[in-house]
């Protein structure tokens, strides 16, 4: 395994984090996906899937051969890596809506059990159907204490395809998955499975939405793959900076769909996906460094736990801003206040519990080859 750390790529990742919670601000001021103030904040995710297939080939391809990584240790490491702020997510998620008075949106009372059920299907990613009891929201969540635990479904899903299968592949055959998967982008945009040509698909099992997330999480992760397979590397000066610059302006965009032609929006998105995520990742990982950079080393580690834990506090202010029928300029102070607060507990469970226990896991459990 090459021990080279990508440390613009991490910090890309925690730049992606920063804008969800800010799409997920601006998320309870929109009446539409049309009118969302940073519209197209939703896209981070798929540059977190495309980031990830990088970062998963780079890491690991080389560790199979000669039984040096087994499928059961692969998982192990990923479990390791990532289900403990699943759980302290989760639990928050427990926590916050509890505070909020264990009740659905449209006021109906939810009792303890069904949020202990709720709590016990997200701790294992098990996708929530809509209409059932334990769906305790009553919007459709797929995780109804913690919504943006969705994508982590089908990263699970994304990484048990590579070490089953995906990982046997020559690179030919990787491309012609890349370009299957691309495929499935496009029929989930053109196909219009939102209602508003767009990507923001796959945070609930109702409808079409696992298959829209299946194919975001196909073509980005598979495409990251690909990439660390063939990409050769060069030194770019300024690459974070650049990098940093592209992934706010295309997130930023308004709604790119006028009436009547909302189909452009789509073209925008398929633009994104399929081109300029690519060539950031490309940038970013030119970005050749000689040492440790601790500022992105830290954004980079902050980033997970960042996603996996803002979104509870956001239940809370929406349910504020919407009671009180406020508007964003009376709120901003309290916005910003919610993101320093995500910050603040997301660093402390990084320090006092996300990196304890992941340490204590991979001495019990991993082996040391």
């Amino acid at each position: 395994m090459n021990q080279e750390r990508l440390y613009t790529l991490d910090a890309l990742r925690g730049v992606a984090a920063f804008i969800v919670i800010w799409f997920h601000i601006f998320e309870g001021f929109a009446t539409s996906p049309a009118d969302q103030m940073l519209n197209h904040g939703y896209l981070s995710v798929d540059f977190f899937f495309l980031l990830s297939g990088y970062v998963i080939g780079f890491s690991y391809d080389n560790r199979w051969n000669g039984g040096k990584l087994t499928r059961w240790e692969f998982f192990k490491r990923r479990l390791i890596r990532l289900h403990p702020m699943v759980i302290a997510g989760t639990l928050i998620g427990a926590i916050t809506f509890i505070m909020g008075g264990s009740q659905k949106w449209n006021g109906e009372a939810v009792s303890l059990v069904m949020v202990l059920a709720a709590c016990l299907f997200n701790v294992f990613l098990l996708p929530v159907i809509p209409g059932s009891m334990h769906e305790v929201r009553g919007n459709r969540e797929m995780f109804p204490l913690n919504g943006p635990h969705w994508s982590l479904f089908f990263e699970y899903i994304a990484n048990i395809f590579y070490a089953v299968f995906v990982r046997r592949l020559n690179n030919r055959w990787l491309a012609v998955l890349t370009i299957i998967s691309g495929g499935g982008i496009l029929a989930t945009l053109f196909g219009n499975l939102t209602g508003y040509y767009n990507l923001c698909v796959g945070w609930t099992a109702y409808d079409n939405n696992m298959w829209g997330g299946l194919a975001r999480v196909m073509f980005s992760f598979t495409a990251g793959l690909l990439m660390s397979h063939t990409f050769r590397r060069r030194r770019l000066p300024h690459a974070f900076l650049w990098c940093t610059l592209i992934l706010t302006v295309v997130t930023c965009m308004p709604y790119a769909g006028p009436e009547g032609h909302e189909w452009l929006n789509a073209v925008y998105d398929t633009i994104v996906i399929l081109f300029i995520f690519p060539m950031v990742l490309a940038m970013g990982a030119s970005a050749i460094e000689e040492r440790e950079s601790r500022f992105k080393s830290l954004i980079g580690e902050l980033s997970f736990p960042l996603y996996a834990i803002h979104y509870p506090l956001m239940y809370l202010f929406y349910a504020w801003v919407w009671t009180n029928e406020l508007s964003f300029s009376e709120t901003w102070h309290v916005a910003i206040a919610i993101v320093f607060s995500s910050i603040i507990l997301a660093w402390l469970l990084l320090i006092f519990y996300d990196r304890p226990v992941r340490r204590y896991l991979s001495k019990r459990y991993l082996s040391k080859k």
